[in-house]
């Protein structure tokens, strides 16, 4: 469980102790933190720990939680929102955002209320970091891969757990909780929520990323992991995941809303060096932009996804292609100066957060293979 400072000879450059005073106090909209750590969140795990509770004291947790569960009220739409301005400074953090607030999606659709009352309160508080841990899951029920988790039946609602999560995201040392699908033979896989503190749950080291390495992902390995009925947030996989996925991949959207709106912006503020003849191609991918979030917004407060969720499929991919345009243009912009290390490292981290963003599960491609599945069926 311990996590140690990982910074590699790659990005040694940037994983130095920064020398910005950070204000003490913040109010619900103060996100200069985020701002002023953003090339360390991504470069090393020197402040991994603090994003949860950075992000807790801005109260960014309960948006979109139901006033009478401790939340701040609002819709699923202005989450998003939310995960969007986080994602204009930091990819990392606004993974790490997207992971937790995932979790406590799971948790208010789940019929586990005992569950939820145990929880909801310590993750809107950033006392514990939920993680989402449906990749194996989500690969699984798109027909790519196995369950690596399988269950052993020990009696009437309990069961023994074996097997591991290759990658999970916010299993922060101080304390996690983490969704994970467990195969049953001859029954329907349970969704299952696991505590760091399960006996026989083990977290490894920090897994050697390329960026983003201040998102605490790591490994988890399950042996004799012993769980309860009250530990499960679905006896049902396939339909809980089902009933997750508007909200799961809506929310993941705004990592691709922040981090396309800044690329842009930073273009255009550059733009003039060539002459402003980028100018009508920003514009034109700004505008796109705008009309992809207004639809994506729209359709999650209305409940669209629910009932087509090939739109929601078809809307990720197109914001994470306008990602890559909103990189190239930045690139195209800033000409060789991109290509000075000290000149703009925001480039630099936004270059790479723009590679993460058609891997994160569902990837694109295991999108465009559900959506020609869908076709095929037609």
């Amino acid at each position: 469980m311990k996590s140690t400072h990982n910074c590699k000879p790659f990005v040694q450059p940037y994983c130095k102790v920064n020398n910005v005073a950070v204000a003490a106090q913040y109010n619900s909209t103060d996100i200069s933190w985020v701002a002023q750590q953003a090339e360390l969140l991504d470069s090393c795990n020197q402040y991994a720990n603090e994003v949860i509770p950075q992000l807790a004291e801005q109260h960014l947790f309960g948006i979109g939680v139901p006033e009478h569960l401790g939340g701040a009220g609002g819709t699923t739409a202005e989450a998003v929102e939310a995960i969007e301005d986080i994602a204009r400074h930091s990819v990392t953090a606004a993974f790490v955002f997207w992971g937790h607030r995932s979790f406590i999606e799971y948790l208010l659709l789940s019929p586990n209320e005992t569950l939820r009352e145990r929880w909801l309160p310590e993750l809107l508080n950033g006392k514990i970091a939920g993680a989402t841990g449906l990749s194996n899951a989500i690969k699984f029920l798109s027909g790519i891969e196995n369950l690596q988790i399988e269950a052993r039946n020990l009696g009437e609602d309990y069961w023994s757990l074996e097997g591991q999560l290759p990658w999970v995201t916010n299993l922060r040392p101080q304390g996690f909780i983490v969704a994970a699908v467990v195969a049953r033979e001859g029954q329907s896989p349970l969704v299952a929520a696991l505590r760091h503190d399960h006996e026989g749950l083990q977290r490894t080291a920090d897994l050697e990323l390329f960026g983003l390495r201040g998102s605490n992902t790591a490994a988890i390995h399950l042996r004799n992991v012993e769980i309860h009925r009250d530990d499960l947030l679905h006896d049902n996989a396939q339909e809980f995941i089902v009933r997750i996925r508007p909200s799961f991949l809506a929310l993941q959207c705004g990592l691709s809303l922040g981090l396309a709106d800044a690329a842009l912006q930073a273009a255009q503020q550059v733009a003039h060096f060539s002459g402003n003849i980028l100018s009508p191609r920003i514009l034109s991918l700004r505008s796109e932009l705008v009309q992809r979030r207004s639809e994506l917004l729209t359709g999650i407060d209305a409940g669209t996804f629910a009932r087509d969720p090939q739109k929601l499929f078809r809307l990720r991919i197109a914001l994470a292609e306008i990602v890559q345009g909103a990189a190239q243009l930045e690139l195209e912009a800033s000409g060789g100066r991109a290509y000075l290390q000290d000149h703009n490292r925001g480039f630099f981290r936004r270059w790479r957060e723009s590679a993460f963003i058609p891997l994160v599960t569902p990837s694109l491609v295991q999108l465009q293979g559900e959506l020609s599945k869908h076709r095929q069926a037609l």
